[in-house]
């Protein structure tokens, strides 16, 4: 049998190799001695209805189909894995949890965990499992999952979102280096639009790009939706400053991207008319699958995004926790395969498989070999230890997690950079909606 232990990640990078290459009858043979030797037995008959979130990279879905189908012969579960979009994912975990009925496990975006906190079960003792063997949790994924200290969920991943951009045309702009501070960014937005060579980041309600960059703005002038006592202080000078930068930003957007989904910079970035956004690593993976779009695959590079005035980095990464419900019938069964995903043998060869669109929250995977695969991975290496939580400076809860499903935040900006309101028509209607979920 099998000894999961710590000390076995940490035998080096050959254990590592190793396990990345567990497939067909091996990968069958070790889940068969992991389900044995586990703290969780499935339930006799268990069936898991499981929702996660739609796949950017299609190998990340082909190694988490073999992962379930892995699951499924060792243990005897019946998996019903089915997928739905960023904004459906939680719309249908809130009818579930109202319900008490249709799924089991969701999968979901930011602090999705947090709207259902006397839905959920408690997975204290999946996070302490994986977290001792693990090297422990990153602080923004650990902070995003917990209330008081209780586990309502478990951070499976970061989608990390970076600055994508075609290096030939920030070149031609004047910056052979990335910009690491607000105004060199400006400056390098007005050179690429000047050039005809746009930036553009999403307005709409695009539940991962959107939200990322105008936090990013936010928290990096020092302005923040409540404060450590979740008071409501978005009505503030910094508030203000941070809008005023945000539409010096957008007068230099392509187009549209006030009515840009999570797929839209995807798309005009591989035709050939976006030149700097922010997304997962999902754009380079798709240049790069497409021999026609070799050239701007070659062209397509990374960076951290840059520090705004507080002097440190203010991401929004795009946690991805996944919660089990407490009316399951199931719960055994459920904390097993949470914890089977994250296991080595499973988890490495699963981030391979996603190529960077995923980052681990888990400190022992920053040996991965992903991160080193390809250079232009590395950068996303870095999506969890960098983020700040969902919540801001605020506490975690429902509240945080409903002012970020509502996109308080994103419309704040939307309305004032596209002249639907004034600067204090914007901030007053933001702190109307934020007074009602924190009263």
């Amino acid at each position: 049998m099998t000894d999961f232990t710590r000390r076995v990640l940490l035998q080096g990078s050959g254990a590592l190799a190793a396990a990345s290459a567990l497939t067909g009858p091996a990968l069958f043979e070790w889940a068969k001695a992991w389900a044995q030797a586990a703290p969780w037995k499935a339930e006799k008959g268990a069936k898991l209805t499981v929702m996660r979130w739609k796949r950017f990279v299609e190998s990340e879905d082909k190694a988490f189909n073999e992962m379930v189908a892995a699951f499924k012969a060792a243990t005897g579960a019946e998996m019903n894995v089915f997928s739905e979009s960023y904004e459906d994912v939680q719309p249908k975990a809130s009818v579930a949890a109202n319900t008490g009925s249709g799924l089991d496990l969701a999968w979901g975006l930011h602090t999705l965990p947090q709207l259902f906190p006397t839905k959920v079960l408690v997975l204290n003792d999946v996070a302490d499992y994986l977290g001792k063997k693990y090297g422990g949790w990153t602080d923004a994924a650990a902070i995003t999952c917990k209330q008081g200290n209780n586990w309502l969920g478990i951070p499976v991943a970061t989608i990390g979102g970076y600055m994508t951009y075609r290096k030939s045309a920030a070149d031609k702009a004047g910056f052979s280096e990335f910009p690491k501070d607000f105004p060199g960014f400006l400056e390098l937005c007005k050179a690429l639009k000047k050039n005809n060579t746009p930036a553009g980041f999403a307005l709409g309600h695009a539940s991962g790009d959107g939200n990322a960059w105008v936090h990013w703005v936010l928290w990096g002038h020092g302005a923040y939706t409540v404060d450590e006592n979740d008071k409501v202080i978005i009505n503030s000078p910094e508030t203000v400053k941070a809008l005023e930068y945000a539409k010096a930003l957008y007068e230099t957007f392509i187009p549209g991207t006030a009515s840009w989904n999570d797929s839209s910079n995807n798309k005009a970035f591989l035709a050939g008319e976006l030149y700097l956004t922010s997304n997962g690593i999902s754009i380079y993976v798709a240049a790069k699958d497409d021999p026609s779009k070799k050239d701007i695959a070659e062209d397509t590079y990374h960076a951290l995004w840059p520090v705004g005035p507080v002097g440190k980095p203010t991401e929004l990464q795009l946690s991805v926790p996944i919660l089990a419900f407490k009316f399951t019938k199931y719960p055994n069964a459920a904390k097993a395969f949470i914890a089977f995903m994250l296991e080595k043998e499973n988890f490495d060869k699963w981030l391979l498989g996603a190529r960077g669109y995923l980052t681990h929250t888990l400190n022992a995977y920053d040996a991965s070999p992903v991160w080193t695969a390809d250079p232009k991975n590395q950068v996303f290496s870095q999506a969890s230890k960098r983020a700040l939580p969902a919540s801001g400076i605020g506490k975690p809860g429902e509240k945080a997690a409903t002012a970020i499903a509502d996109f308080i935040v994103v419309d704040m900006f939307a309305n004032y950079c596209t002249g639907r309101e004034d600067i204090k028509g914007a901030i007053s209607i933001a702190e109307r909606q934020l007074r009602r979920i924190y009263r």
